[in-house]
């Protein structure tokens, strides 16, 4: 009687028992033992692989060295393109004052004092009729506007009407 059981040992026993199969088999009937060897055995055989040679890294290049290079043949044409204008507005700028100058020379020529010929009194002078239409002249106008009086309290319309008051007034003909 030296194997006695309680009860409690005896669920013990079933419920291990009963994980070590679900355990040890899987739904193919490949047990767990049979799987882990095969495991073992590939990653055994990944371990046994040739050696890599040596590998020496490559050199990069940067895209900064590209950019700077851009960026200062940029900066060239730039450069080159402001030059250009500006001998081009220097350019403009002589050849206007060399005008300017020019214009003054003549203006000065033309300014100098010249004699008048003497007129000739052996020949007898005949005027010409002018081409121009000739002036028609006005009756001056004084009538005051308004806002002109200043601070007259009379209205200045009726006081210094001079079109009016003299009828037989016409244009000379």
């Amino acid at each position: 009687m030296e194997k006695t059981h309680t009860k409690s040992e005896l669920k013990f026993m079933k419920a291990s028992s009963q994980s070590a199969l679900s355990w040890s088999s899987t739904s193919r009937g490949m047990t767990k033992d049979e799987l882990k060897d095969r495991l073992f055995g590939k990653s055994k055989a990944s371990q046994k692989s040739p050696p890599r040679e040596n590998t020496k890294p490559q050199d990069f290049k940067l895209h900064t060295q590209e950019r700077a290079i851009k960026r200062a043949m940029f900066n060239y044409e730039v450069a080159t393109k402001l030059f250009v204008i500006e001998q081009q507005k220097k350019q403009a700028e002589k050849l206007q004052k060399m005008i300017e100058e020019e214009e003054v020379r003549l203006l000065r020529k033309e300014m100098i004092p010249r004699a008048q010929l003497m007129p000739f009194f052996d020949r007898p002078f005949f005027p010409q009729r002018s081409s121009r239409p000739l002036t028609v002249p006005r009756e001056p106008s004084f009538h005051m506007r308004n806002g002109k009086c200043g601070g007259c309290n009379i209205s200045c319309n009726g006081l210094y009407s001079f079109q009016g008051s003299h009828g037989g007034l016409n244009a000379i003909k």
